[in-house]
């Protein structure tokens, strides 16, 4: 018996989705049409309440918590509309952070500081890496976040909305960038997003209606 006000919600019907290695793909629809949920169930922050959510052939729906919380750190970066860093971190402590759990020997930390540092070069950022984020664009702190997504070098991306809060210029060169490291790390990207523009440079299209999902 449920809770006084509690009822099922049926977010998403029937959905059948593949995107293969290294290929990106863009979801696009109204708000509330069930786009965040599929990207969270995808990357095993949600459950579905049935089907299978094959990732590398592992099933996240049967997986425990702290599996899927190990694999997200290593295997799969999240990018949201809001750059989530922390603001008493400087840029690189913050593109560091999915490091911590991970145990590092001194060496690797070594070898991760010179990676993280190679990517904020790569996207312009190589001047603020000892930067707080209260100092950075919005453009910048999100061009931040997408290297703390990549800095364990994940086999899959997904971003939610990751222009949303972004003027067109800063939207423009996200998009540029988010392609041209899907190229550059051979990482499969999934993007979640209202931009037609950002859609567009996605190799594969899907649009969500009322729950359900057609290749467009």
């Amino acid at each position: 018996m449920k809770p006084s006000g509690e009822v099922d919600t049926e977010v998403l019907k029937d959905v059948s989705f593949k995107v293969e290695k290294g290929r990106t793909a863009a979801v696009t629809g109204p708000s509330g049409s069930g786009k965040s949920t599929l990207l969270n169930i995808i990357g095993g922050l949600d459950k579905p309440s049935s089907g299978e959510v094959l990732f590398s052939g592992i099933d996240l729906a049967h997986k425990t918590d702290r599996d899927l919380a190990r694999l997200r750190n290593q295997e799969i970066g999240f990018v949201f509309q809001l750059h989530h860093l922390l603001p008493q971190c400087t840029v690189l402590e913050n593109v560091m952070i999915p490091l911590l759990p991970m145990g590092l020997s001194p060496a690797e930390i070594e070898a991760a500081r010179d990676r993280a540092l190679a990517l904020l070069e790569r996207v312009g950022l190589d001047g603020h890496s000892d930067h707080f984020p209260g100092f950075l664009s919005g453009g910048e702190m999100q061009r931040a976040a997408v290297i703390r997504a990549l800095i364990n070098r994940p086999k899959l991306i997904l971003a939610d909305e990751p222009t949303g809060s972004l003027d067109k210029d800063s939207a423009d060169r996200m998009g540029e960038l988010l392609v041209e490291l899907n190229r550059e790390q051979e990482t499969t990207l999934i993007v979640v997003t209202h931009s037609l523009d950002l859609a567009g440079r996605m190799g594969h299209r899907y649009g969500l209606r009322n729950g359900i999902l057609e290749k467009m």
